[in-house]
């Protein structure tokens, strides 16, 4: 299975439009566009086909992780707490 057929997958599994899969990349400082994602999109025998990245899809899938979860949550540091 490829990193599009795994975009494709979780794009239709979770009912994402391209514009929350922008603003999810965005989550984690990763810029992508519409254009990007339409090409990544596209069947393999386009011309515009473009394969995804494992880039893309590492910082899709953190993204996804905030997206769904929220930001983690900064513990306090032990070491400034016994001062």
């Amino acid at each position: 299975m490829s990193n599009n057929d795994i975009m494709k997958k979780l794009r239709v599994a979770l009912s994402l439009r391209d514009d929350d899969i922008v603003h999810i990349c965005s989550l984690v400082n990763f810029a992508t566009t519409k254009t990007e994602l339409g090409a990544i999109f596209r069947d393999k025998d386009h011309p515009n086909f473009k394969p995804c990245g494992d880039q893309l899809l590492r910082n899709f899938l953190n993204g996804l992780v905030i997206y769904k979860r929220g930001p983690m949550e900064r513990k306090p540091d032990p070491k400034k707490q016994d001062s």
